[in-house]
């Protein structure tokens, strides 16, 4: 797993495991149903202890957004994927917008010049 900078770089690797998984969920690399990679073939990808791993996916199953199926795996649980965008928006707009709306307000910048220069 590539060494991460900046406010992730003090981020626990269990945490910004779980952050890689909600956003594979999110965008729809982990569907609603579908079985997510063992933990030891996760840990293996990752370059992360299974230990690690496994402590990522159990907070996801504490939080009702993963089920053990025994036998066959763990499984996204139906409506994770709109639990999880509904706290991620509430997150950014908390924690991250303030400061990027006051940087728009700082630099003088309109809706029409932001959207021009997306990518």
């Amino acid at each position: 797993m590539a060494r991460p900078t900046g406010p992730q770089a003090t981020r626990p690797v269990y945490l910004r495991l779980r952050d890689q998984i909600a956003a594979a969920i999110i965008d729809g690399r982990y569907r609603e149903g579908e079985l997510l990679p063992s933990v030891r073939a996760f840990a293996a990808e990752q370059g992360a202890n299974p230990l690690t791993v496994a402590k990522s996916y159990q907070q996801f199953q504490d939080d009702g957004l993963l089920e053990v199926r025994r036998g066959i795996g763990i499984a996204v649980v139906p409506g994770a994927r709109g639990r999880l965008l509904a706290a991620e928006r509430d997150q950014f707009l908390r924690e991250e917008w303030p400061s990027v709306a006051e940087r728009i307000r700082l630099l003088d910048l309109d809706l029409d010049e932001l959207l021009l220069h997306q990518s």
